[in-house]
């Protein structure tokens, strides 16, 4: 496959790609066109249909998949593709693995590593409650290791929500080796569970955007929800605990004004907003240097940071 952060100007693309958004425009003559944007796991392509009539423009909508044949040519000095036909493709002809932003890790080797915390616990509620999601329901497992953590600010691929929750989880378990006082069975269990509303909040890829159940309540709500339906199921879970355990979710944003309807009013509840800020920020600028190709400069102001940032010199 030719992945299109290798294409070059003047080259024929004869490739399957996603068709990540599809839109209708008029030339200065009034005469339509369709703009495209097209997907893989390496990056975007803008792509124009100056002929959708054409008998070689086969009917297709936006994130199906669709092998595109077309001239690279370039625009403003941007890359741009100067699209010939266009087929819909049959599920089977193409990987999805190749147009999805996917985790630099080992996604199964991921979930390995999460799950290992669980075999640890010695609080049997706590156990069974995490061994009921991530260790006896199939599903979840499948559905947790595609998921992505957010939209577009961190962790936005295939295994973030997986990859962001391990990071938290590790760094919890490194908080309750520093700090005592900490619960590690409560905080551990919080730190797999916090984003778990997330499964519920973002659609599935392609697609990867806010539900109708994500703009009305937020991750942190269905989350709670999700955990106190379950605990529910568990006879004999006690009260205090279940309510801990949906205060460290409810509360894992830190302030009110970044979503949480609670502030943290626990020792646990603390390390791990602490825990998901820290790992949320440190993806947030790896991803900002990332998408500064190498430039050693600085790279302008990051709203996220309110900052302007640039990458650690290597002297």
């Amino acid at each position: 496959m030719k992945y299109i952060e290798t294409l070059r100007e003047g080259e024929r693309v004869g490739e399957i790609y996603l068709c990540k958004s599809r839109q209708t425009a008029l030339t200065k003559a009034g005469k339509p066109y369709e703009t495209l944007i097209l997907q893989d796991k390496t990056g975007m392509l803008d792509a124009k249909v100056w002929d959708p009539n054409s008998q070689g423009i086969d009917e297709f909508e936006a994130l199906d998949y669709i092998d595109v044949v077309g001239d690279v040519t370039s625009f403003q000095g941007v890359l741009q593709l100067n699209v010939k036909r266009i087929r819909k493709v049959r599920e089977g002809e193409y990987d999805p693995k190749d147009y999805l932003p996917v985790s630099e890790r080992d996604i199964d080797q991921m979930y390995l590593e999460l799950t290992g915390f669980i075999q640890e616990m010695k609080n049997p509620y706590l156990k069974k409650l995490c061994s009921g999601f991530f260790l006896e329901d199939p599903e979840f497992e499948r559905r947790f290791k595609f998921h992505s953590a957010a939209k577009s600010v961190h962790h936005g691929f295939v295994g973030g929500l997986l990859e962001h929750t391990l990071s938290v989880t590790k760094l919890c378990e490194y908080y309750t080796s520093l700090y005592p006082l900490l619960q590690r069975d409560l905080l551990l269990s919080a730190a797999m569970f916090h984003d778990i509303g997330k499964l519920e909040e973002l659609s599935v890829f392609p697609e990867n955007d806010y539900t109708d159940a994500g703009q009305l309540l937020g991750h942190i709500m269905i989350g709670a929800e999700l955990i106190g339906a379950r605990i529910r199921t568990i006879p004999g879970f006690p009260v205090k605990l279940a309510n801990e355990l949906k205060h460290c979710i409810l509360s894992h944003h830190g302030e009110l004004e970044y979503g949480s309807p609670k502030k943290p009013a626990l020792a646990e509840a603390v390390a791990l907003s602490f825990a998901d800020n820290t790992d949320a920020k440190m993806q947030t600028m790896k991803e900002a240097l990332a998408a500064g190709n190498g430039n050693a400069g600085w790279l302008g102001y990051n709203r996220l940071f309110e900052s302007n940032i640039r990458k650690t010199s290597e002297e």
